[in-house]
């Protein structure tokens, strides 16, 4: 992996790295202040928050930057739709996740109100908190963009360690209602600072036909990229008991937060596999090459480093966690398909294959499904992560099959 790839990897890892800095600290803290059983229940029913708060702006946000970036003016032909879309949108999928968690999850026992707090910051709060994001991000403000994303999780951490040190009956309600605060003073934040004013609400439209065509595909690229990360945590909950979910929870997002670097390279490695992709096959063959061998040989790495410091999660969690040990060195099984998976998604992006991504995401997620159904029934707890390594190898062949023979077939049509 040559120079300015390397670089960047390097400067973006280091960007990346205090956030998940901030996350590791927020996940301690929250993991620790709950308890396996309640922190189960949460992780499960905040993982389906997420996943479907990524389709309220409708991929709005991703035209707003392609038209920004193109010309700053654009943004009062975007915004005026995006927001009330992105407001009618999440209203209709938060009344879906109430109604979700109300009747398909009702395993986690998590209050009403709870549910209400974490629904409206992942399908409201935070999604118009993404425009603002990329509208500084089209303009060329990458260190503002980075900082309002870190804002919020820096929030969170506060409120973490508020709940935390104090003695509330109620930890889980207060964490959630802090969880809320913190959104909104973000968005406030980014308000302030946005380089224009929200539109007037008499300007306010639905998006016609063609625009909505247009963010269509954008939506779908956004829940399907979101979901492998996130929907074993909610399949956890719903067919673990809550105090395993808690440990499987904790786990995945130890084993998560461990493939940064192989996000920060494809990051990095994007701009040039953009330019190049489609222009410039023998080139991106050997960048292709680099790309999948150092994220093999990292992740390789990486879980084996997993598997033998495993004992130490025990001592950093608590007493509580007890077998988080044994679920992190059953989860290094996913950790190479994890980082393959990751890097094949990137490049089919930069290929100009989005929708081949669509296809073995959605397919992985299907996997998923049926694995953790049918391994937690036969074995239990250590069923889920075998049922991750399942999806996420699956995801990984099938990626880098498609990669393959797309690289082939326009190799054989461009030869004489």
């Amino acid at each position: 992996m040559k120079g300015p790839i390397a670089r960047g990897t390097i400067r973006t890892t280091f960007v990346l790295g205090l956030r998940l800095l901030i996350q590791a600290g927020t996940l301690l803290l929250v993991a620790r202040m709950l308890g396996p059983h309640q922190f189960g229940a949460f992780a499960g029913v905040a993982a389906l928050a997420v996943i479907l708060g990524t389709l309220s702006t409708f991929g709005t946000h991703l035209v707003l930057l392609g038209e920004v970036s193109k010309e700053p003016a654009r943004r009062a032909n975007v915004l005026p739709y995006a927001v009330p879309g992105t407001l009618l949108c999440g209203g209709i999928l938060l009344v879906i996740y109430l109604l979700i968690c109300t009747f398909a999850l009702h395993e986690s026992g998590v209050a009403f109100t709870v549910l209400l707090a974490i629904g409206i910051t992942e399908m409201l709060l935070q999604p118009l908190f993404g425009l603002p994001i990329a509208e500084h991000l089209a303009l060329g403000r990458i260190a503002r963009s980075q900082l309002l994303q870190t804002l919020p999780l820096a929030l969170r951490l506060l409120v973490a360690a508020t709940v935390f040190i104090l003695p509330l009956a109620d930890p889980l309600a207060s964490y959630a209602y802090g969880y809320l605060i913190a959104s909104l003073i973000a968005l406030a934040v980014a308000t302030a600072t946005m380089p224009g004013r929200w539109p007037a609400f008499r300007t306010w439209r639905l998006p016609n036909r063609t625009e909505l065509r247009d963010t269509a595909g954008y939506a779908a690229l956004n829940i399907t990229a979101t979901s492998p990360a996130e929907l074993d945590k909610t399949l956890a909950t719903k067919l673990l008991p809550l105090s395993a979910a808690g440990v499987y929870a904790a786990s995945a997002r130890v084993i998560g937060a461990a493939t940064l670097p192989v996000i920060a390279m494809m990051l990095s490695a994007l701009p040039r596999l953009f330019r190049e992709g489609q222009n410039q096959p023998t080139r991106t063959t050997h960048l292709l090459r680099w790309i999948f061998g150092a994220a093999l040989a990292y992740s390789v790495a990486l879980a084996v480093v997993l598997w033998f410091i495993a004992p130490v999660f025990d001592v950093i969690f608590g007493a509580k966690y007890q077998g988080i040990q044994h679920m992190i060195r059953w989860l290094c099984l996913a950790v190479p398909g994890m980082a393959l998976r990751l890097t094949a998604g990137s490049v089919l992006m930069a290929l100009g294959k989005p929708w081949m991504r669509v296809v073995f995401e959605v397919t992985g997620l299907v996997i998923l499904v049926i694995t953790a159904v049918i391994l937690t029934t036969r074995l239990g707890p250590i069923g889920m992560p075998l049922a991750l390594a399942c999806s996420e190898w699956g995801m990984t062949l099938l990626g880098i099959g498609i990669i393959v023979v797309t690289r082939r077939l326009e190799e054989f049509s461009e030869a004489p």
